[in-house]
């Protein structure tokens, strides 16, 4: 379990932070995975971030958590379940297939570059849920090079200025789902065969704007009052407003 400090600066949010200091944090995402990675007992190695208190954060200090564990967590798992039974049946990357549908039809986007979209996702699960992948398919985060993760922090600059200034600064957690330690192992030899071609890295955003109670934990259903394409289009209209300003003070 490791605690990375983000900031010397006590109060600085992620999306007002200059883009070299953020992209200095994702970069430090990548090389802590890599390393940890080297040690084969290491299944999984999960980044995380926890805003404000109802998100679970205990530290009012601006850090990101990471934590590698000897087992593939089950989220994980049902989700690379999911991408290798697609990539079975369709011979394509589901995350690829998700990818390709919202840029068609182009309602639920809340912002893009030439590398990298982030979304509302459909039948999302919580208000202003939002997911952040590259364009471009690609199963492990720590294959970016530098270009990459400086346009990849761009991307989350943007959308979290854009939570941040739409909903008063609301709590929300993001998790960083990238590709398992790929170490082949007796019991399952196969296991990671389609793991380049089925695996697409991806970050989750989710606000903490509503609360899961009885009816979700005991159904697994959510229950969202805001439809994603009204969500994004919030989002998206604060984000015009971002980039406008940034235009403005680059004259």
């Amino acid at each position: 379990h490791e605690v990375i400090i983000e900031t010397p600066h006590h109060s600085r949010h992620m999306g007002e932070m200059d883009l070299d200091s953020l992209t200095d944090i994702v970069t430090v995402y990548r090389d802590r995975i890599i390393d940890l990675y080297k040690d084969k007992r290491l299944r999984y190695a999960l980044i995380f971030k926890n805003h404000g208190k109802t998100a679970g954060a205990s530290l009012e200090h601006p850090h990101t958590q990471l934590i590698a564990t000897p087992i593939t967590p089950r989220t994980i798992e049902q989700e690379l379940d999911s991408a290798k039974e697609h990539f079975r049946h369709k011979e394509r990357c589901l995350f690829c297939d998700i990818v390709q549908n919202e840029l068609d039809q182009d309602e639920r986007i809340v912002f893009q570059t030439t590398n990298f979209i982030a979304f509302c996702p459909f039948a999302s699960r919580f208000p202003f849920e939002m997911r952040i992948y590259p364009k471009k398919h690609s199963h492990d985060y720590t294959l970016m090079q530098s270009h990459e993760l400086r346009e990849f922090a761009y991307v989350v600059k943007t959308v979290l200025l854009a939570l941040r200034r739409s909903l008063d600064d609301p709590a929300f957690n993001f998790m960083l789902h990238t590709a398992p330690n790929p170490v082949h192992r007796p019991s399952r030899p196969q296991y990671w065969t389609t793991l380049p071609y089925d695996w697409h890295w991806h970050l989750e955003i989710i606000p903490r704007l509503t609360r899961v109670a009885g009816f979700e934990w005991g159904t697994g259903f959510y229950i969202n009052p805001t439809p994603p394409e009204v969500a994004a289009q919030y989002l998206r209209d604060m984000v015009e407003k971002i980039e406008e300003e940034r235009s403005q003070e680059d004259l």
